[in-house]
């Protein structure tokens, strides 16, 4: 619940120090002062506009390095104006704009965990989901094929879209391999009935009701969907977002359960993976 309620938080705490900034700026025209304040929430503010509105990024680095280079610069900046000037609140706005970026990066972008349901050479464990027609459909009935199991947290999440965009762009490759891809979330069946509209290839889209399947897998996030998305129709609960291969019959042959939710597998790494399991069954 804590995350959930802080990210919403914070986004609305950095645009308010960034309006606040810029009125300062232009009223004052100390470019250093409030210009060291808007280092601390601007660039921030602008990568994840840019994630958001074109969903073309599946991963960023794990830290973002520059970004906290960037507003540690900017909190000196804000500094020097409290010792020259006695501002006191460009200091105290720019520490807020720090460590509130800060918070995001490494206590909120992280997570703890490591599913013992989910281990190489084992059988992925039954669960039922729902395919676009409103079908049951089981674990087991898929996994005639090798399958790459992608969980998802909703159409909502722009790293999550940006990483089906990679897949379909593989759709070819993976058809070739004989390769089946399930994608599954827990949001809303009409949702994951859109996104099945809006990409022309034959992988299965389907929804985890009440997140039962996640439940199962170990992998499900409670309140982890930021606060006010439940006015969009979606649930407190999602999944931790994670990839799993299995065999022909369910084996699981990898899995990437990640610890930050902006770090993702490369698909590179699925078609190696699957490549090499298809040269073992083949020498054997």
């Amino acid at each position: 619940m804590a995350k959930s309620l802080y990210v919403s938080f914070y986004m609305m705490l950095a645009m308010a120090i960034t309006v606040f900034a810029v009125r300062e700026l232009i009223a004052t025209q100390d470019y250093l002062t409030w210009g060291g304040v808007l280092l601390t929430t601007v660039p921030f503010l602008l990568v994840i506009s840019w994630v958001m509105i074109f969903k073309n990024i599946a991963r960023t680095s794990a830290r973002f390095p520059t970004l906290i280079v960037m507003a540690l610069i900017g909190v000196i900046f804000a500094t020097r104006s409290y010792v020259l000037h006695a501002n006191e609140i460009a200091p105290v706005l720019a520490g807020l704009g720090f460590l509130g970026f800060l918070a995001y990066d490494y206590w909120y972008s992280s997570f703890d965990r490591g599913s013992d349901q989910l281990q190489v050479g084992q059988t992925l464990p039954g669960f039922e989901l729902t395919d676009t027609s409103g079908h049951t459909v089981t674990s087991t009935s898929l996994s005639d094929k090798p399958t790459v199991w992608i969980f998802y947290r909703g159409n909502w999440c722009p790293l999550c879209m940006a990483q089906i965009k990679e897949l379909v762009a593989l759709y070819q490759q993976l058809e070739e391999l004989g390769v089946r891809v399930a994608l599954v979330s827990p949001q809303p069946a009409n949702f994951t009935k859109k996104l099945a509209n809006k990409f022309d290839v034959a992988f299965d889209f389907l929804a985890d009701e009440d997140n039962r399947a996640a439940r199962a897998l170990g992998i499900a996030s409670p309140n982890g969907i930021p606060a006010g998305m439940q006015m969009l129709g979606y649930d407190s609960e999602t999944v931790l977002p994670t990839v799993i291969i299995t065999a022909a019959g369910g084996r699981i042959l990898w899995v990437h359960e990640t610890d930050n939710y902006r770090v993702r597998p490369e698909p590179e790494t699925y078609l190696a993976v699957l490549r090499d399991n298809r040269l073992l069954d083949s020498a054997e």
